[in-house]
Order: structure tokens, then sequence, then C-alpha cells
């Protein structure tokens, strides 16, 4: 019998204008289909999920392993978050240890603190539509340059298991500027960018693809 379906709060009606974290964007789809179909990437493993916006992914993922650090740079969205948390908790679909935390990326105070708390660093580093943010809100040079101090953030992490632990991508494709930067920023990381088999598609009208990426 399969488990019961999680419950969420979406929002809490807030009045900030920046919504991108309150919204379910198609890459979260293709990362949760993908993730459902193969709980075996996610179990027993420790998982920092970037951008978790309402976290939907980062509390699916814990129904199959051993602990979720949800991040966003919102403090509304966080509390969205932490609320969200609270109800997996209460319920039995949750194994694992959930926790929020504030993560701007590129803010080295907020890596610090994080790793600080998790001095073992994780096993995964999950991410989807992270590095989209709507162009009616925010000019498409802000979203460029969201990617490098989203990479640095990355390397981070990836950084403190020694190259052992992994960044999987859910990537929705939208601007061929957008994609070239994603691959030429990683590649200048030292990053091996692998698009995980199977998982290319078509989501509300846009290319869709689960990039697996590890240090060189």
């Amino acid at each position: 019998m399969p488990p019961p379906p999680l419950t969420y709060i979406l929002n809490f009606g807030a009045a900030d204008y920046d919504l991108t974290g309150q919204l379910v964007w198609p890459g979260a789809v293709l990362m949760n289909t993908y993730l459902s179909e193969h709980p075996e990437t996610v179990k027993g493993r420790s998982i920092i999920e970037l951008g978790s916006g309402i976290g939907i992914t980062g509390i699916l993922c814990s129904r199959f392993c051993k602990e979720v650090v949800l991040t966003d740079h919102n403090d509304e969205v966080l509390e969205i978050i932490k609320k969200n948390i609270e109800l997996q908790s209460s319920s039995e679909n949750a194994e694992a240890v959930l926790t929020a935390e504030k993560l701007e990326w590129g803010n080295n105070d907020h890596i610090s603190n994080i790793m600080k708390e998790h001095p073992v660093g994780f096993d995964l580093i999950v991410g989807a539509d992270i590095y989209i943010l709507p162009t009616f809100l925010l000019c498409q040079s802000f979203q460029q340059s969201s990617i490098p101090c989203l990479f640095d953030t990355v390397e981070k992490f990836l950084r403190m298991q020694g190259g052992k632990c992994r960044f999987i991508l859910a990537y929705v494709s939208r601007a061929k500027v957008m994609d070239a930067l994603v691959l030429k920023e990683a590649e200048k990381r030292g990053m091996l960018v692998e698009e995980v088999d199977g998982t290319r598609t078509t989501i509300s009208h846009l290319q869709g693809v689960i990039f697996s990426i590890i240090l060189k």
C-alpha cells in the first residue's frame, strides 16, 4: 500500500512581493517524479536542499533519507517551511530529521553557520528550478548574476565530504543564455555535469532534465 499523501501549507497569504518561493515550479514536479520513482537515490542519506520554497521536495525526501536541511533566503518562505515541517513531524510520513535554515547563495555567514551545525557535511545537495526568478520581478542580468553565487555555495558543500557529495539539479530550460551560463559556471569550478539517463522530458511546454553534478 502506498504511503498517505503529504499535506502542505502553500502560503500565509503574505504581502511579500517576492512569491518565487511560494510557487510550485515545473522543476519541482520533475524532481519529485524522479525521486518518487527512484527513492534509492536518497535512501538513508543526509541531504541539503537549496531554494526549498515551501519544502515539497525536501519533505518528500524525508520519507526515505535520514536527514534533510531545507533552506531559503526569504524569511516569510522560511516560516512556511517551518510550518510544513511541523505538519510532517506530527504525521507518520517522515523518517528523517527535518530542519530549516536561512541561506542566501554566496553568503559566507549563512554557509558557515550551516557547516558548523552539520560538520560532517551532506551526502546529497538537491535543487529544483532554483536558478529561475520571475522575469516580471527581476531583470535577466540579475538572474544571470545569481548563477555564480549558486555554484559558489554548491562547491563549498561539495567539498565538505572530500568530493564524495553529489548535486542533483532538476533543470528546466527557459533561455539558451541561461543554459550556457549554468554549464559554464559548473565547468569553471571543476565540476562534472552528467545528464541522468531517462530524465529528459517536456514539462509545462518546457524542456526539463535531471543533472548529476560532482567535483572532478
